[in-house]
């Protein structure tokens, strides 16, 4: 019988809690580049650096753990490819922005982008990647999660420390 509860989390929900809670620092930024405050230049670094380690592990635990496993379990891996491309473009601006020594418009401009880039990869796998993933057969997205989770808090605290 099917019943109104929602369906348990699997890994793309976690993944796309990543997506969400990225998209509030991006928020928050693009808020703080309104600001002429003495301290919005400050903030703006704490988020921008908050940002990229956040992207960095999400792309990580995406590339050693979710794409090889979809790439296993579907037939048509076209999007697969453009995601990583996309994230290959992510990590240049992500080196750019934890780089640069000069807090300039440029730096605005490149966090913004970013954002951009990250709005436009999170519509193709929320619509296409995850949709295909929730419909392959063998594929244990539940399992999955706690592998994802498990990996992602392995990252955090090794960037956490290295930051």
């Amino acid at each position: 019988m099917p019943t109104s509860r929602r369906a348990e989390p699997d890994a793309c929900s976690l993944l796309d809690t990543d997506h969400r809670n990225v998209k509030k620092l991006f928020k928050q930024y693009e808020e703080l580049t309104q600001s002429r405050a003495a301290s919005a230049e400050d903030k703006k670094r704490e988020l921008a650096k908050e940002i990229c380690m956040e992207l960095t592990v999400h792309a990580q635990i995406e590339e050693e753990i979710f794409y090889p496993a979809l790439r296993e379990a579907i037939k048509e891996t076209d999007l697969l490819d453009e995601a990583e491309v996309e994230h290959a473009s992510a990590k240049d601006l992500i080196a750019q922005i934890q780089e640069a020594t000069v807090f300039d418009d440029k730096f605005d401009a490149k966090v913004i982008v970013l954002g951009e880039y990250i709005d436009h990869h999170v519509k193709e796998e929320r619509n296409e990647i995850f949709v295909k993933a929730r419909a392959a057969r063998g594929l244990d997205l539940m399992a999955m999660r706690e592998q994802l989770a498990a990996r992602k808090e392995e990252l955090t605290e090794e960037f956490g420390a290295t930051a």
